[in-house]
């Protein structure tokens, strides 16, 4: 098969296009949180942009897409712990919202005065600069909040950021310093990529935010450095043998003296009436910057009430960050259409005339269910208000009546589906959701495809929907198909992948390499990807712990299934119900016939120093999530079970725990611990001594 330049239609012309879509697709991934298509689908767009590039070396322009990332916490970059949690904040996104939270702090404080810190909120990508002994070790994005990617080598491009810390004027180094921050694109470099895209011909980036989280997810850190990011520094992580501190704005001036870049736009205020004014003014001008802010984000000064204070679940009681109001267009919906997921659930989504609110271009969104049309009573021809929620999530908010087109008639839902079985749709009684119940229809075989080889699940880089759908269509010279389930794609050969168009040698290899690759993932993510009803990471993670391989699942009693962590009576019988199906059988022989590894369980890199005890948590404890908690005894070999028995170890209690489990620690003499304790009982396995 010819793999030359030749081998592909119009290169040039195709390589112009590629940028154009990763562009597009960048901003609905990052940006929106509801992406045209699947992470897999971006991926073997970016891996065909790729393989063009190497081709075609001439045609390589500096702000080419070709090794972003596409958000979250992916496998390009290695993983990165935080010591200390990159928690998220509460929101407010009125006055009235933000008076209220001032009223809640003032109770917390029973009365106390308090003072404020208020900053402007940067829009781009959070991020901690790890120093030890003074030089810049570590920076890691803030991922999921607990792990984050390491992007060390692109951040030492960025001018702002010192590489090395000195003593001056009688400041000290710690021995460790984390500083928090926030990565962004000045709207000046931001409006010079654009010219040059412009004049080359290539899709115009869609905000600053999106440009600045891909040129740092660039695996080559010479392109991230041609970006000219910036950064602002605005908290403290983790510090080891610094100074003693007792308010935040303390801290803003002692990174300010180690030569971290600080907004200048940072106040202290006494009254939360003189935060509202400020985040008012703000409001009123966050154009007049030279980069993009979202809203402003209020503080507590004073760090012992800090502690006082304390976490909620999720985010600091001490801090809020206030959002500006959601910016509103109007558009034109110009189809409502209906897609089809891999249990066949059939969601209704409008298609828009493209447009520019809340920071992004927004063309399409959902339209959730048959019930949500009918409320809203969208039609194609309508003239929609179109919202960007939070500016994260776009959603058509109803009609503008009076442009009605004369004639209009309400949207129908579909009684049949669009595959080409034209099988009936179904919406059960009681149900939202409408269902295409054919078990053959080809939109759920390829949606499983594609849900198999997704991130959260197999996690097969450039096996997306593009290709899935090529691949489910494509036939072998004896007139068999290529791919009809998920255990299909083992078997793929270099030359199956060439017939499909968009493929050549370079590529074809890359894929097949992936999914052989994939064969080794864990066993949860197998678990995941098998697509059972209700059972989701969590619970495979419980399952792969419990049982260790996949035979031992498959033929374990139901009954022995429930008494698992975390799945209970409904996700057995489900898992059972979903082995007891022969063609499930049958594809589970085909996946140990390819290699697939069954009994790949992931093993803690923490000291299994909790093995056998079960530790209970209740209420909020600082540093952790619910989950993180848990986590972290599991970590360690531990059980975190939901409830207090003759069997628990230890209740580690935290600020407003449950009633009940206390009150049972308490009957059962069962020992409680404190945030200090729980420290030491992760560190240890033991008990502190009283």
């Amino acid at each position: 098969m010819d793999d030359t330049p030749d081998a592909l239609p119009d290169d040039e012309a195709r390589l112009v296009e590629l940028r154009a879509l990763i562009a597009h697709h960048n901003h609905r991934y990052n940006d929106l949180d509801d992406p045209e298509i699947s992470d897999a689908d971006y991926d073997i767009l970016m891996r065909e942009l790729r393989g063009l590039e190497e081709l075609h070396p001439e045609l390589q322009t500096p702000d080419s897409p070709a090794e972003k990332v596409g958000g979250g916490v992916s496998a390009t970059f290695a993983p990165v712990i935080h010591r200390v949690p990159m928690t998220s904040l509460d929101n407010a996104m009125d006055g009235g919202e933000l008076d209220a939270w001032g009223e809640r702090l003032l109770r917390g404080l029973a009365g106390q005065p308090t003072s404020f810190v208020c900053e402007l909120k940067i829009d781009g990508l959070a991020m901690s600069l790890r120093y030890e002994h003074g030089v810049l070790v570590q920076a890691a994005t803030r991922g999921d909040g607990r792990v984050g990617e390491d992007v060390t080598a692109n951040i030492k491009t960025i001018g702002v950021i010192p590489h090395t810390l000195q003593a001056v004027g009688g400041v000290t180094v710690p021995e460790v310093l984390e500083v928090r921050g926030e990565v962004y694109m000045p709207l000046a470099s931001f409006n010079a990529l654009n010219a040059a895209a412009m004049e080359a011909g290539e899709k115009l980036l869609v905000n600053p935010r999106n440009a600045a989280a891909g040129s740092l997810r660039q695996k080559d850190s010479r392109i991230t450095a041609k970006r000219s990011l910036s950064f602002w520094s605005y908290q403290l992580g983790e510090v080891v043998g610094g100074p003693e501190f007792t308010s935040h704005h303390e801290t803003l001036e002692f990174l300010r003296a180690l030569g971290f870049p600080v907004n200048p736009e940072v106040r202290q205020l006494s009254t939360v009436a003189e935060v509202a004014e400020f985040c008012a003014g703000w409001q009123e001008h966050r154009h007049d910057l030279d980069y993009d802010i979202d809203g402003c984000v209020v503080k507590v000064d004073d760090l012992a009430q800090r502690e006082q204070l304390g976490f909620t679940s999720r985010a600091p009681r001490w801090a809020i960050a206030f959002k500006f109001p959601p910016e509103e267009r109007t558009t034109l919906l110009r189809d409502i259409m209906i897609s089809v997921g891999r249990t066949g659930r059939v969601t209704p989504f409008a298609v828009l005339e493209p447009v520019f609110v809340g920071g992004s271009t927004v063309g399409m969104s959902t339209l959730h269910n048959q019930d949500q049309v009918a409320l809203k009573d969208v039609r194609p021809g309508d003239t929609v208000i179109v919202r960007k929620a939070g500016d994260v999530i776009p959603e058509v908010v109803g009609p503008v009546l009076s442009l009605r087109p004369e004639g209009s008639e309400p949207w129908v839902f579909p009684t049949t589906c669009p595959c080409p079985l034209q099988s009936e749709l179904v919406r059960p009684e009681g149900e939202a959701n409408i269902t295409c119940i054919e078990v053959g229809c080809p939109f759920q075989r390829d949606q499983r495809i594609i849900y198999f080889a997704s991130r959260g699940a197999m996690d097969i880089e450039g096996l997306g929907e593009r290709t899935v759908m090529q691949l489910s269509q494509a036939t072998r010279a004896d007139g068999t198909s290529l791919v009809t389930t998920p255990a299909d794609i083992y078997f793929l050969t270099v030359e199956d992948l060439l017939q499909l168009e968009g493929f050549a040698t370079v590529s074809a290899e890359r894929l097949v390499a992936a999914i052989q690759g994939s064969k080794a993932r864990p066993l949860p993510r197998l678990l995941t990807a098998l697509g059972i009803k209700h059972l989701g990471p969590s619970a495979a993670e419980g399952l792969s712990r419990a049982f260790g391989k996949l035979d031992a699942i498959m033929d374990a009693k139901e009954a022995d299934l429930a008494m698992t962590e975390g799945l209970g009576g409904i996700i057995a019988a489900s898992i059972t119900r979903w082995f007891a199906v022969a063609d499930n059988r049958a594809f589970i022989e085909r996946l140990r016939e390819a290699g697939v590894d069954f009994g790949n369980v992931v093993i803690s890199r923490q000291p299994q120093v909790l093995a056998g005890k079960a530790v209970v948590v209740t209420g909020s404890v600082e540093g952790y999530t619910r989950e993180e908690a848990e986590a972290a005894i599991k970590d360690r070999g531990g059980k975190s079970p939901g409830s207090v028995s003759k069997k628990t170890f230890a209740v580690v209690v935290g600020a407003e725990p449950g009633a009940s489990k206390v009150t049972k620690a308490t009957e059962l003499a069962i020992p409680m611990l404190d945030e200090a304790g729980f420290a030491h009982l992760l560190d240890t396995g033991e008990l502190p001594s009283t």
